[in-house]
């Protein structure tokens, strides 16, 4: 009775992961559709979609080798369609270098690396060892997605501002990571559970950080308006002494060319009175 329990507990933390990660996968079609609407990719990187799709690819074919991986293979299923189809709207409107660059990542990580990974366990490995290093590699490769971040949150601190860290996308990220935590941990499972400890911890982090810093754009936006109140004053008086200073220079700059001039004249008739005198 409490091993049906379990079975049912795992199918609905399952479900609802596959539910919440959907989602996840969702949130990149206004960042999409504005480039469609654009023709551009406004600077966008293909980065993330490329390490999404590996991610999708390298669980599916762990859930293909292993038994009841039905959920993993629906959503991991959906995430690999779905990333395709925005590295395919990436490359259809990136520039030139863009596309060269996504084409080199795509053929070194989706095919190159992913298909010595396939090769290797089916050459060398058979039956649990073949699932054990799959996991493994699964689970080191989803620590590091969960650690990237960590460059995001450095921004955070550093501009103390949440432009870049959507509060909506980390929440979305942090259920997921514990819904598909004790999915792992009910099916026992660490390949899928350890790592979204991580995911849960970094989850956490981002949303604290996020209420420490969610106030940090307005008061960047703020504070040039108040600072730029006094400043023309201070300017307007030193255009003010500036002016009135270069009124000045042009009286004493004649005084001292009549002076020169004078000088001059002064220097002139003596020269003329000394001439005569010795004519």
């Amino acid at each position: 009775m409490a091993l049906f329990a379990l079975r049912h507990m795992a199918f609905a933390f399952g479900l609802l992961g596959n539910i919440v990660s959907f989602m996840v996968y969702l949130s990149p079609l206004p960042t999409f559709y504005k480039i469609y609407k654009k023709k551009s990719t406004e600077g966008f990187q293909s980065i993330p979609y490329i390490v999404a799709l590996f991610s999708a690819m390298l669980i599916l074919y762990y859930a293909f080798l292993k038994t009841n991986g039905f959920m993993l293979i629906t959503i991991n299923s959906i995430g690999c369609v779905m990333e395709s189809t925005y590295l395919i709207m990436y490359i259809i409107y990136a520039p030139k270098k863009a596309k060269l660059h996504t084409a080199k990542l795509l053929t070194l990580l989706n095919v190159v690396a992913y298909g010595l990974i396939i090769l290797s366990t089916f050459l060398f490995l058979k039956g649990s060892q073949r699932v054990t290093i799959v996991g493994w590699i699964c689970a080191v490769f989803s620590v590091s997605v969960f650690a990237a971040p960590l460059s995001i949150m450095r921004r955070v601190i550093k501009t103390k501002s949440t432009e870049y860290m959507p509060f909506s996308l980390s929440l979305c990220l942090t259920i997921c990571a514990i819904l598909w935590f004790f999915y792992g941990f009910l099916i026992k499972d660490m390949y899928i559970a350890v790592p979204n400890v991580l995911g849960f911890g970094f989850g956490i982090a981002q949303m604290i950080l996020y209420m420490m810093y969610k106030d940090g754009k307005k008061q960047m936006r703020v504070l040039p308006e108040s600072t730029l109140q006094e400043p023309p004053t201070q300017i307007e008086r030193s255009t003010r002494e500036i002016a009135d200073e270069s009124k000045i220079e042009p009286n004493i700059l004649e005084d001292e060319e009549e002076d020169v001039m004078s000088n001059d004249d002064k220097s002139k008739s003596t020269e003329t009175i000394e001439i005569k005198t010795i004519v």
